[in-house]
């Protein structure tokens, strides 16, 4: 077992990893490789991390369980980049694979964080993400005019004129 593999997934988990991929990249969006993966997690927009278990080299990918654990991103591991790459609907084997919106598959990652024992990242109807934003907005707006209101007095210094030399 390679060292960045923290646990060994149950086949089913795998399997349903796999079709999950296939069904967020049909009906949501995936990002596909460990660059993209690692991006995905760090911006807060990944729902689901699965890895290859037969990386080479091993510093790949031995970043990302540490950074899903941080991220609170559920994620596990497949036996081959092979068959992570097909699932992932390209023809090149690929690494890691993240799910940003899950489409029709967000039944099945729950299901895999429940069996994985890991926190499942909600994806936030855009609606109420908006809602947010304008509350947000809304609570700033108070401060604001505070600082409108007591605006800073620059006092002008007057410059010392330079002599010319003649």
């Amino acid at each position: 077992m390679k060292s960045y593999v923290k646990f060994e997934t149950p086949k089913d988990v795998a399997a349903k990893a796999l079709e999950a991929i296939t069904m967020a990249n049909d009906t949501g969006k995936v990002r596909k490789g460990t660059n993209e993966a690692t991006k995905s997690i760090e911006s807060g927009n990944a729902t689901l991390l699965v890895m290859a278990e037969d990386v080479e080299p091993e510093e790949i990918v031995m970043h990302l369980p540490t950074l899903c654990v941080e991220k609170g991103v559920p994620y596990c591991y497949v036996a081959t980049k092979k068959e992570l790459g097909a699932a992932a609907g390209i023809p090149v084997p690929t690494a890691a694979v993240a799910v940003e919106k899950q489409g029709s598959a967000g039944e099945i990652i729950r299901s895999i964080a429940d069996k994985l024992k890991q926190p499942a990242k909600e994806a936030a109807p855009k609606h109420e993400a908006k809602e947010h934003k304008a509350e947000q907005h809304e609570a700033a707006k108070p401060a604001a005019a505070e600082q409108k209101a007591k605006p800073e007095k620059k006092v002008a210094k007057p410059r010392a004129k330079k002599e010319k030399k003649e």
